[in-house]
């Protein structure tokens, strides 16, 4: 699933692209209709779909920005300001096209489901083969209340001192130190990637309860955390499965990567393991991490 660094090279690849371009018309894959007439609201969600493509006819793109893992994508009509929003899910994708054919990959392709005719004639196609991804058009993020439970940026000034009060939650205290900083209310845009990376870099098993882990260590785990994720950001994000950036290309960070998908720790040549933590697979060094 694209983290922070992924959806941060999205953001910076679409803005001279299609930044202050106007929509004239959008179309939605039948896969989206048939999901709604099924009750499965299938990527586009609260609002039906011919709704959607009626809402997103005429309006201008004045903005596009990153907010944790979601891209906002800032609209404008007979000044009026409106919000479309979309998280990639596991393997969204964007292309800014002059038609389909040009998507080079077949299954990006062959999986379309939002086309959005710009008025210059270039088509912003989203793609998403596994279909977890998720649009939603809105006047004001609150409208979608878990938008305003994120953390703050991991980069902002009171991210640290946020995330050192999550810790002393009650509902954190107990957990493994990885769920808790994969949790996007704990900590904005980090994932089993760079979660595993942290962890791996500060030596902290990902099972490691959050409370017996001292504050000097949880602030020092939250500038690895930060560092890796500004790292990934400057090498164009991690390129797994099928994560690409705009119009499918690659990024570089999973060539830098020490721990997550490896089966020897680079350290100390001791074969990794594996635990369920969270839901996702963590991948760990029983000897470097304790």
């Amino acid at each position: 699933m694209p983290e922070l660094p992924e959806v941060e090279g999205v953001v910076r690849a679409l803005i001279p692209r299609v930044e202050g371009k106007t929509i004239d018309h959008v179309e939605l894959s039948k896969t989206v209709y048939t999901s709604w007439a099924e009750g499965k609201q299938c990527i586009v969600k609260a609002m039906e779909p011919e709704l959607f493509e009626q809402a997103l006819q005429g309006m201008q793109i004045s903005k596009i920005t990153r907010r944790s893992k979601y891209i906002y994508f800032h609209l404008m009509k007979n000044g009026v300001d409106y919000l479309f929003v979309n998280h990639l899910g596991m393997t969204g994708a964007w292309f800014v096209v002059g038609s389909l054919d040009e998507i080079t990959e077949a299954k990006f392709r062959k999986h379309w489901h939002a086309i959005l005719y710009l008025t210059t004639g270039e088509l912003l196609v989203y793609s998403d083969i596994r279909r977890f991804g998720e649009m939603r058009f809105m006047v004001k993020e609150d409208e979608h209340p878990p938008l305003l439970q994120m953390a703050p940026e991991p980069f902002d000034e009171k991210a640290c001192d946020y995330f050192l009060a999550k810790c002393e939650l009650p509902k954190y205290q107990n957990k493994p130190i990885k769920e808790v900083i994969m949790d996007g209310q704990v900590i904005s845009g980090c994932g089993n990637i760079y979660a595993t990376e942290s962890l791996f870099k500060m030596g902290i098993h990902p099972a490691r309860k959050t409370n017996r882990i001292s504050n000097k260590r949880k602030i020092e785990l939250f500038e690895v955390i930060r560092h890796i994720l500004q790292e990934s950001i400057d090498n164009g994000g991690s390129t797994i499965s099928d994560y690409r950036n705009i119009n499918g290309e690659a990024g570089g960070m999973q060539h830098r990567l020490k721990m997550y998908g490896k089966k020897v720790c680079l350290n100390c040549g001791t074969s990794t393991k594996s635990m369920v933590i969270g839901g996702r697979t963590s991948v760990y060094c029983p000897q470097c991490q304790h």
